[in-house]
């Protein structure tokens, strides 16, 4: 079942991620976006990286963390890799 937010392409489904927020029509979770601006990457820059995203996708994920940030935080939390499990040579860059 899909259930709306109150962020216009903010939405849950059920079938995909458990739930997860995602981009409407996506699969890509918001914490996919908000990774990637904690990385460095201005938001304008993003739908470069992700071009199947939009400015205002990418906008509105960022304001869904703003009021979301414990939820957000912890779905990073539990898709983390765990350090001993990348390669160093990745690790390492």
């Amino acid at each position: 079942m899909i259930q709306i937010t109150e962020n216009r392409y903010i939405v849950r489904n059920d079938k995909i991620l458990s739930g997860e927020p995602i981009i409407k029509g996506t699969r890509t979770p918001v914490r996919a976006i908000v990774e990637t601006w904690r990385q460095g990457v201005f938001p304008e820059e993003i739908p470069n990286l992700l071009p199947h995203l939009t400015l205002a996708q990418v906008f509105d994920a960022l304001s869904y963390y703003s009021e979301n940030q414990e939820e957000i935080n912890e779905y990073i939390q539990r898709n983390r890799i765990p350090d001993d499990l990348i390669d160093p040579l990745v690790r390492d860059m």
